[in-house]
């Protein structure tokens, strides 16, 4: 005879170890991939619109930590770690080879 006046509690989230170790993984590893594809485009867009490189790489770079930020919370808030590294990893090749291009087109 089952009780369904009180049901087993779920546990949100991973309770595996391994689950736990790629969602940490996509966080730290896939996050720090998606910012450096970010920074790249950013300072190369901001440098091809005419502001200062210094100035650029800056600004990139502060918007690249507050950008890491949501990224680090999104992979443990996101139900599947897979799209989670997908995201990450296929949007961070993808910037870095738009910039790659940007910054060969300056230099042209």
């Amino acid at each position: 005879m089952t009780d369904l006046a009180s049901p087993t509690p779920r546990v949100a989230g991973p309770t595996r170890p391994l689950a736990l170790l790629a969602r940490i993984g996509a966080a730290v590893l896939g996050g720090y991939a998606f910012c450096w594809g970010f920074v790249a485009i950013a300072l190369s867009g901001l440098y091809a619109a005419g502001m200062p490189f210094h100035d650029a790489e800056h600004l990139a770079a502060i918007l690249a930590v507050l950008l890491y930020l949501v990224i680090f919370c999104w992979t443990f808030a996101a139900r599947r770690v897979g799209l989670v590294w997908a995201v990450l990893l296929v949007g961070g090749g993808v910037m870095s080879g738009v910039a790659q291009l940007t910054q060969r087109a300056l230099l042209a």
